[in-house]
């Protein structure tokens, strides 16, 4: 498996639609600073069939440092980006096996 970046989706998207990669560049930020801003907010961002993203809250919790155990950390209470997958992509990643070398999006 590999990771896939921005700049991997900005070619991909440029080259299956016959776009200019500044264009696709443009559109994507566009979106993702919406999103950021929308999840800012407190709002809940939700793709039919893709997945729901949502701010949720952690407790403050106590944790350990693994090099000396009796020395308790507090780990304090934020808010964290949760996502859930959707049923049409969690039946996809569910059916497919895993793939090694090869990216989905080719």
């Amino acid at each position: 498996m590999e990771t896939v970046t921005k700049k991997k989706f900005i070619q991909l998207i440029s080259e299956k639609l016959g776009m200019h990669p500044n264009h696709v560049r443009s559109v994507i930020q566009t979106f993702l600073d919406c999103m950021t801003d929308d999840l800012v907010q407190g709002d809940r961002i939700e793709f039919r069939d893709f997945g729901v993203f949502e701010i949720v809250k952690r407790k403050q919790k106590i944790g350990r440092n693994p090099k000396n155990a009796s020395v308790p950390i507090v780990i304090p209470a934020r808010r964290v980006v949760k996502f859930t997958a959707g049923k049409k992509m969690r039946a996809l990643i569910e059916k497919k096996p895993a793939q090694t070398a090869s990216s989905p999006l080719v």
